[in-house]
């Protein structure tokens, strides 16, 4: 009876913690929360808005994403100002993006965003790997850095159809960037549909190589911290003891 009471007291002040600890979960030094939301911000608005001025919004939004990932992830003070000047550089090529033609900022926009979303999953990765505890911070963030590739291969599709000779699916023509983003997604989690496929190299290489990416991520990294992460309430306590519960 004892041991049911300290359960239900523990229960009752985790669930009057929870709002704090949600709120934490997104402002604290070393949280993924607001990365993670980010990065659903800026696939909504990706996927959504079609106009030539959403390619400098979206933009913004991965700076901001990049930022806050340098912030959680604690990054050394010479990669922050490295990644700080760059991030200037991208400010002022969003800018531009609004007064040049739309054929020519669509490439080099995609090839800034894919460079971006290349340089934040490393950086989550190597704060992950110095974490000594698996917590709910390390599940958000190994969620975070495969999303992050997911959308970084999107723009790097986005990037071949804008500079290749020919459409990069082919017959199925150039399509706006949420085929990109579709055709990503369903190759990192090896889907494939086959609705769309690349025509030609590079575009297939640089497909083989997310499924690779996508399933050895899975299969070592999330599953890795899935199966040692324990919510808060339970560390400390014995297996025996999580085995009774």
């Amino acid at each position: 009876m004892a041991d049911d009471d300290l359960d239900l007291q523990a229960q009752e002040r985790s669930s009057r913690h929870r709002p704090r600890r949600l709120l934490q979960a997104f402002s604290s030094p070393d949280s993924y929360g607001l990365v993670l939301l980010l990065i659903l911000v800026t696939y909504a608005l990706s996927a959504s808005i079609t106009a030539a001025w959403a390619v400098s919004l979206v933009l913004f939004v991965q700076i901001a994403t990049i930022w806050v990932t340098l912030q959680a992830s604690q990054a050394h003070r010479h990669l922050r100002q490295v990644t700080g000047a760059i991030l200037v550089v991208t400010a002022i090529a969003a800018i531009l993006n609004l007064f040049i033609s739309r054929d020519v900022a669509g490439g080099v926009m995609a090839v800034i965003s894919g460079l971006l979303y290349v340089v934040a999953p490393v950086i989550i990765i190597r704060r992950l790997v110095e974490r000594r505890t698996v917590d709910t911070q390390t599940l958000l963030g190994a969620i975070a850095a495969y999303l992050m590739a997911g959308m970084g291969f999107a723009f790097a599709y986005q990037a071949l159809g804008a500079w290749q000779a020919g459409p990069f699916f082919g017959s199925q023509g150039e399509g706006p960037f949420p085929q990109y983003l579709f055709f990503s997604f369903t190759t990192l989690t090896t889907t494939g549909y086959g609705n769309l496929v690349p025509d030609a190299n590079p575009g297939q290489t640089l497909a083989v190589l997310e499924m690779l990416i996508g399933q050895l991520f899975l299969v070592t990294a999330v599953a890795r911290v899935v199966s040692a992460w324990q919510p808060r309430h339970d560390r400390g306590r014995s297996p025996t003891e999580l085995d009774s519960n």
